[in-house]
């Protein structure tokens, strides 16, 4: 039986403000109450289709959102002020977004985010559509399309100033679907865990084919309970061969040496 609203809201919102505290953001009140509803339709939802396996609140608040959060650290640029609130427009597409983390939740945090949400599986596909739809919220699209396909598609091939993913493939792999979607100087960023180097060794023949170089890699070490995530930045330095990516299927079978 699911917890009450007030209940759920309640122990949601604490995890979330003490993580968002512990990171030095700050997130005006709509933020916060959009993120709380956001977190009850991923509860509710997840009775009928497979979203998540964390639905306890405070987990929910700290291994998604305050996870996808850490993300902002290595977003901001220079000469930006501290509030995401206040950040400019860019564009950002998300790689198997899922149950939409990152993107929905840097969305939330940064309002003037144009999101791309890539899910291939069309249950979870028009779950975000429904989130973005009931939060009302503008510059939001939903791709029910796999990664390799859309980028091919000249609507959206190196049209983005930013690239994500969090926990969707093995290095090589992510690269080859991040990299073709970001403009020359934009930039992809892999959320992995804390071990990285077999995975950052492996890719090196991934980045050079693609375009792309290691720009930064940040540890993340909050909230202090859960494991730590490592931010990997790479620069997108020229542009992807027309090539790649390969057919939908082809990267994880055959990843790029």
């Amino acid at each position: 039986m699911l917890m009450k609203h007030e209940d759920f809201e309640g122990m949601f919102r604490r995890v979330l403000e003490e993580g968002l505290s512990g990171l030095g953001w700050t997130l005006p009140e709509p933020a916060l109450e959009a993120m709380a509803r956001y977190a009850r339709m991923v509860r509710e939802w997840n009775e009928r289709i497979n979203l998540t396996t964390l639905v306890d609140p405070e987990a929910m608040a700290a291994r998604h959102f305050i996870d996808s959060l850490t993300a902002l650290m290595v977003l901001r640029e220079p000469g930006w002020p501290p509030a995401p609130a206040q950040w400019p427009a860019r564009r950002l597409a998300d790689i198997g977004s899922g149950a939409g983390f990152p993107g929905l939740a840097l969305k939330l945090a940064w309002p003037a985010l144009e999101v791309t949400l890539i899910e291939s599986v069309g249950k979870k596909a028009r779950f975000l559509e429904a989130v973005a739809q009931e939060l009302g919220l503008d510059g939001v699209t939903v791709l029910a399309r796999r990664a390799e396909e859309v980028g091919q598609d000249p609507a959206h091939r190196e049209r983005y100033d930013i690239a994500i993913a969090r926990a969707v493939a093995a290095l090589p792999v992510l690269l080859e679907y991040l990299l073709p979607l970001v403009r020359v100087n934009g930039m992809a960023v892999a959320m992995k865990g804390a071990e990285v180097e077999e995975e950052l060794a492996a890719a090196r023949g991934a980045l050079e084919r693609l375009g792309g170089r290691l720009r930064e890699r940040r540890e993340v070490a909050w909230p202090p309970h859960l494991p730590p995530r490592t931010l990997l930045v790479f620069e997108k330095a020229a542009p992807t061969p027309a090539g790649y990516p390969r057919r939908p299927g082809i990267p994880e079978k055959r990843p790029l040496r």
